[in-house]
């Protein structure tokens, strides 16, 4: 009984892992159509009798981007957009330029883990774990270093160095999502009633409408 019930656990985990990412393609590949209208989980398919090298190539991570933002950050997405034939194959990349004192401030990707290397410069990673410990998992990376952050977890990234800052960053799934923590709390639309947010966060409403003013 014990084995059988250890083999029913062990078949429903690896169910769960299976589905951890973007379905398999039932074709060799899809080239995305971009052109075409019709909504679909993913892009509709061209002819693949007309695909072609350059469906599946693309150019410029190899450029930094100008990070002038308010944030001092310059983020390059490679995903179908960029590369037609990375559709229905469950990946994406994304470069980010980070100035001095840059960051990529906390964010999720609902839909995604990511594996993230950096190019040049020093730059703190981390994310925190789920509810109820909400454990801060960090560490400076330095170039060559890979860090990964796991599916869902709020995570960042910071340059510390004295330099300007770069990685690159792969993620499994197509259209990973993005949900920055900031952004979504104070700059919904229509917004969250500031007496919920002053509730939430133990703070005035009139702090919860400064931080309103900035996103």
């Amino acid at each position: 009984m014990y084995t059988s019930t250890l083999l029913v656990l062990s078949l429903l985990g690896a169910a769960s892992l299976a589905f951890a990412s973007d379905p398999d393609s039932v074709f060799d590949f899809c080239v995305a159509d971009l052109n075409n209208s019709v909504l679909v989980n993913g892009f509709v398919c061209k002819d693949p009798k007309i695909a072609n090298a350059d469906d599946f190539f693309f150019t410029g991570l190899s450029k930094s981007d100008d990070p002038s933002g308010p944030l001092g950050l310059a983020a390059a997405p490679v995903g179908v957009s960029q590369i037609p034939g990375l559709n229905t194959l469950g990946l994406s990349l994304v470069r980010f330029d980070f100035a001095l004192d840059g960051q990529n401030p906390p964010h999720t990707h609902p839909r995604a883990s990511e594996i993230l290397t950096v190019l040049e410069g020093s730059i703190l990673v981390g994310f925190v774990t789920s509810f109820p410990d909400n454990r801060l998992i960090s560490k400076v990376l330095q170039k060559g270093d890979v860090f990964v952050i796991p599916l869902g977890l709020v995570h960042f990234q910071m340059n510390v160095g004295k330099s300007s800052a770069a990685a690159i960053a792969a993620l499994n799934s197509q259209n990973p999502g993005l949900i920055p923590v900031a952004n979504t709390v104070f700059g919904s639309n229509p917004p969250i009633s500031s007496d919920v947010l002053a509730k939430s966060f133990q703070v005035e409403s009139k702090i919860i409408d400064l931080i309103k003013s900035k996103t």
